[in-house]
């Protein structure tokens, strides 16, 4: 009976979500709720379990972090500067940011880097005239790309390095670098055919663009000294975060909570907490607790152990399965939690005879990071953007992002098919 009322529940409030006809942080906890009301699983289990508190706080830093900064004109300032860079041109422009989106999500994290580059895209398109929505879908696309090359990139790669000790920093760059490369060459490629169109600019805005003095959109410096150097601080934090050993939570928040106790007296605190994207934590948080229904009654987990039964133990049947299964339910299911499921079983595999479990991880790496790519939920970034498109009047619908990104994510699982094959799996056919 469990299982079918969560699975129920879960069905619904997922079809309202994807419809977008009420809001979806009420339907996702409304949902939520329900999952408590008939028993599913007990609030206790909500609040300490399933709600991954870790990654709401990270994103109540961050957006703190990026609303205080943001007063100093310091967004404008890059914006100006970048879009002088490439003369105002659209596709370079694209390429440029996207490209930078990529950097930024691999070396800090996607959340973190989409919460710095949105606002600058606002600033450009609107100085420039174009559609905001082909730099918003190409920004989502970018940093969950970008996150996949390394550990700290994106939270299943970080789930996967804590779970699998010997695994280092460097092993992610080595081993998930080149193939993410490779995807964001073809990625952009497409995206910019896709979007050409689209982006044009008149000599006159141009011009415009050009005749602009960055320095002139610094509204405080003494502002933008503190914010800035804050800002850069903690980026560094999360840069040295794997020797330092200190979560990056605790870094995200030390941050935030330095930069409004040093800016108190030109920000007024009351604002900056009402410039918080609250509809998006809530959302995850409903979120969380709808698929943690799903886990509780072991749905999730029942899904990750039939492979084990599928592949028949064969190590490259194996891998491709996790590579498609974990990305095709990644993109429909928050991946988090679809992880935090395989990472047992895959340990699990030993038992079997799989010695070299390896290429699970790269597979499992790639599969939960790129199918994230696919639907307007599947990923942490995906959902932020989102909700800042909304709040600044450009949003764009799940149907909208799903024309683009499923064929994104399918085109990046058969690169990485090919790659784990050529690499890994080659040797044991």
């Amino acid at each position: 009976m469990g299982v079918t009322l969560a699975l129920i529940i879960f069905l619904c409030s997922y079809f309202f979500i994807i419809t977008e006809k009420l809001n979806r942080a009420v339907i996702a906890c409304f949902g939520g709720v329900l999952m408590l009301v008939f028993n599913v699983y007990e609030i206790n289990a909500a609040f300490l379990q399933h709600i991954d508190w870790h990654t709401i706080t990270l994103l109540l830093a961050m957006m703190i972090l990026v609303s205080i900064t943001s007063q100093s004109g310091f967004f404008e300032y890059v914006a100006v500067s970048l879009a002088k860079s490439v003369r105002g041109r659209p596709v370079p422009l694209l390429v440029a940011i996207s490209s930078l989106t990529a950097f930024g999500s691999a070396f800090l994290n996607n959340v973190t880097t989409v919460l710095l580059i949105v606002p600058i895209v606002f600033t450009l398109t609107s100085l420039l005239k174009l559609p905001a929505v082909p730099f918003l879908i190409t920004i989502v696309m970018a940093s969950n790309i970008g996150g996949t090359a390394t550990l700290i990139g994106d939270p299943p790669n970080l789930m996967i390095g804590q779970a699998v000790s010997h695994l280092t920093f460097n092993d992610f760059l080595i081993h998930l670098s080149p193939v993410v490369l490779i995807i964001f060459a073809v990625v952009i490629t497409g995206l910019v055919a896709l979007y050409r169109k689209q982006l044009i600019v008149s000599r006159e805005d141009q011009a415009k663009i050009l005749a602009i003095d960055p320095a002139t959109y610094i509204k405080d410096y003494k502002l933008l000294i503190k914010s800035v150097s804050v800002l850069a601080l903690t980026t560094l934090g999360f840069i040295i975060q794997p020797f330092i050993m200190v979560e990056l939570t605790s870094i995200a928040m030390v941050g935030a909570l330095l930069l409004m106790l040093l800016t108190h007296e030109e920000q007024d605190m009351e604002e900056v907490f009402k410039s918080v994207e609250w509809v998006t934590l809530f959302f995850f948080i409903g979120l969380f607790m709808l698929v943690g229904g799903l886990k509780e009654v072991g749905i999730i987990d029942e899904i990750s152990k039939s492979i084990i039964y599928y592949t028949e133990g064969d190590l490259p049947k194996t891998a491709l399965f996790i590579l498609w299964g974990s990305g095709i339910l990644s993109g429909f299911v928050d991946n988090i939690p679809f992880v935090a499921a395989m990472i047992p079983v895959i340990l699990e595999f030993q038992e079997f005879g799989m010695n070299n479990l390896e290429p699970l991880w790269w597979a499992l790496a790639l599969g939960a990071c790129l199918g994230g790519n696919a639907t307007i939920i599947g990923a942490t970034a995906n959902v932020i953007v989102a909700g800042m498109a909304v709040k600044a009047k450009h949003p764009f619908s799940y149907w909208e992002f799903l024309k683009v990104g499923l064929p994104v994510a399918i085109v990046s699982f058969i690169i990485s098919t090919v790659y784990l094959y050529i690499r890994y799996l080659n040797q044991f056919i």
